[in-house]
């Protein structure tokens, strides 16, 4: 009696594997990218997020309350698409005090791209998967910049803390 047990036991537990994997296949799918996301090598180039506009080096410079700039500023007018650097999970849509509204991505090799001062967001919520090129917003000045010509603030964090993009993003118009 004991092996018709486990059979039925066993077959209840397909049951509800079968039955509930609409549900759990989006968590099993963003774990395998995240997974896949960490263990990537950190790009060596970058794409320009905002194609067509010029580039300056803006990392470092000084800003209210003895911080440096941990990013470079990049102006566009209001409303111009701003394209992701990179493939990788949305971790973060949403308004902050000094980046405004904001989109974080999580991609390879664990970094952490981010995008500030935006006017608005397209449809993207925490969890999405994003392409390289995907619109993950549009250029604006809120947050800290409201008043300021529109622009991207665009920065990159890693475990060690903030890295300048500048070289990655000219290393990739070349």
């Amino acid at each position: 009696m004991r092996p018709f047990g486990t059979l039925v036991f066993v077959a209840f537990l397909v049951f509800l594997a079968w039955l509930f994997w609409p549900l759990l296949r989006p968590s099993v799918e963003q774990a395998r990218r995240s997974g896949a996301l960490l263990s990537a090598p950190a790009p060596s180039a970058l794409p320009h997020p905002l194609p067509g506009r010029g580039l300056t080096d803006t990392w470092g410079g000084a800003r209210s309350g003895g911080r440096k700039h941990e990013g470079i500023d990049i102006f566009a007018p209001r409303d111009t698409p701003i394209r992701a650097t990179t493939e990788g999970i949305v971790l973060n849509v949403g308004p902050n005090t000094l980046g405004g509204r904001t989109v974080m991505l999580l991609g390879p090799g664990g970094q952490r791209h981010y995008y500030a001062h935006l006017e608005r967001y397209p449809d993207l919520s925490e969890g999405d998967w994003v392409n390289a090129g995907d619109v993950v917003g549009y250029v604006g000045d809120s947050g800290n910049a409201r008043g300021t010509p529109p622009h991207l603030h665009y920065g990159i964090y890693t475990a060690a803390g903030a890295i300048n993009p500048y070289p990655l993003l000219r290393a990739g118009q070349k």
